[in-house]
């Protein structure tokens, strides 16, 4: 083969792999129940593909090649692996699936099974989160590694152990039942959510940008099964934060709060796309915190001073169904700008026990006593708050306004 048709064939196979490998995956999952031997095969399938497309050219489907092979490549795993007659009569489902003639675009979509799967409250967040990254973004082991400041080897460990819980729970390869469908759904959306909360604490890492990734997952779920209010609601929630990245960082290095960004480095198109779902989820009179939450990203981007009232009121409603003290944190923080001091403070006060460690407790809680007039007070918040941010733009941010909390009369 030469060099010209080896670079034509890498690139073909790359690109199957890069844009059908969740739906691939999904499908030999479906039909194997098993995560690693779909991963083995899919990957045997493509490693031999170089040298088939390199003879005989392109086929027509290069994503049903690919299936036929990797299922052939399974079944010759399995073969000698059976034993009783369960497994034979499987081994001959699979070889009357991997006979058939394979379109793409009769490919079944197995991916929102393979994402409940992934995202099952049996397996803890962390590999929640890992595995969905894996089978259905398609990130390698080393990239969720790097994501997550993991060591390779360790983060291997991790994804091999959730795929053998699955397999040892007897985790069923589907779509949850009505009974537990909204439970299911915020696992799936919480997953989503770490994967952008990653992605956004540390920006884009060697490899993969996680928000992207996050909003790819966010909207195949949303595609996969529209109407879904919440689904909207958490997609509307990314695309708007998303939407503000080039303007979260000063031209000296520090964070810019969302009221004092340059909206020119705002990407218009994917705010108004956030908004327009946000319109559409609340129109279907289910609400829920993804909702919720996407409204008040939505209010920060809205044209004119920011109406921290009608923010306090969203938190509010925001607490009776989340009551944590993340969200009894940012309500208090609406509601001092709104000018409500005390009733800010009475809020933060009474979250002092539980949020104690959490960064952001202290950066507002020095903010709040800036605008009561409490300087010292002020300052010793703003020193603690800056010792324990978690990066060199937060802490650059607050430094400034410890610097201007400072320079202000003593009340």
């Amino acid at each position: 083969m030469s060099a010209s048709a080896t670079i034509s064939v890498t690139r073909a196979i790359e690109a199957v792999m890069r844009d059908d490998r969740g739906r691939l995956l999904a499908a030999l999952i479906a039909r194997l129940r098993d995560f690693q031997l779909a991963e083995d095969a899919l990957q045997e399938a493509a490693i031999s593909a170089m040298s088939h497309w390199g003879r005989s050219g392109l086929p027509a489907s290069p994503q049903g090649w690919l299936l036929r092979v990797a299922l052939r490549k399974a079944i010759d795993r399995l073969r000698g692996a059976a034993r009783d007659a369960r497994k034979s009569a499987d081994l001959t489902r699979l070889a009357v699936d991997e006979a058939c003639e394979t379109d793409p675009e009769m490919i079944p979509d197995e991916r929102l099974r393979l994402i409940f799967t992934c995202c099952h409250p049996a397996l803890d967040p962390k590999s929640r989160v890992a595995l969905t990254l894996r089978t259905v973004a398609g990130l390698t082991t080393s990239e969720i590694a790097r994501a997550f400041l993991d060591a390779e080897p360790t983060m291997g460990q991790r994804l091999s152990r959730a795929k053998a819980k699955i397999a040892a729970a007897r985790i069923p390869f589907g779509i949850p039942g009505p009974e537990d469908w909204p439970e299911r759904l915020q696992s799936v959306l919480a997953v989503i959510y770490l994967i952008f909360n990653a992605g956004y604490s540390s920006g884009p890492l060697q490899g993969r940008d996680l928000c992207e990734e996050a909003i790819f997952l966010a909207r195949l779920l949303d595609s996969l099964r529209p109407g879904e209010a919440e689904a909207e609601g958490a997609l509307a929630l990314l695309l708007i934060t998303h939407a503000r990245r080039a303007a979260r960082v000063g031209p000296d290095g520090a964070t810019v709060p969302p009221p004092e960004q340059d909206r020119t480095l705002w990407d218009q198109a994917m705010i108004e796309d956030g908004v327009g779902l946000i319109d559409r989820a609340m129109q279907r009179r289910a609400n829920g915190p993804y909702q919720i939450k996407a409204a008040i990203a939505a209010l920060h981007c809205a044209q004119g001073p920011t109406d921290w009232l009608q923010l306090a009121l969203l938190y509010s409603r925001l607490l009776t169904m989340e009551p944590t003290p993340v969200v009894g944190l940012n309500h208090a923080v609406a509601l001092a700008h709104a000018g409500a001091l005390d009733m800010a403070w009475q809020a933060m006060e009474a979250l002092a026990d539980e949020i104690e460690a959490y960064q952001p407790y202290h950066a507002a809680r020095a903010d709040l006593l800036h605008r009561l007039g409490r300087r010292e007070d002020s300052l010793a918040a703003f020193d603690r708050a800056i010792a324990g941010a978690s990066s060199a733009a937060d802490a650059a941010f607050l430094i400034k306004r410890r610097a201007e909390a400072a320079s202000s009369p003593a009340s």
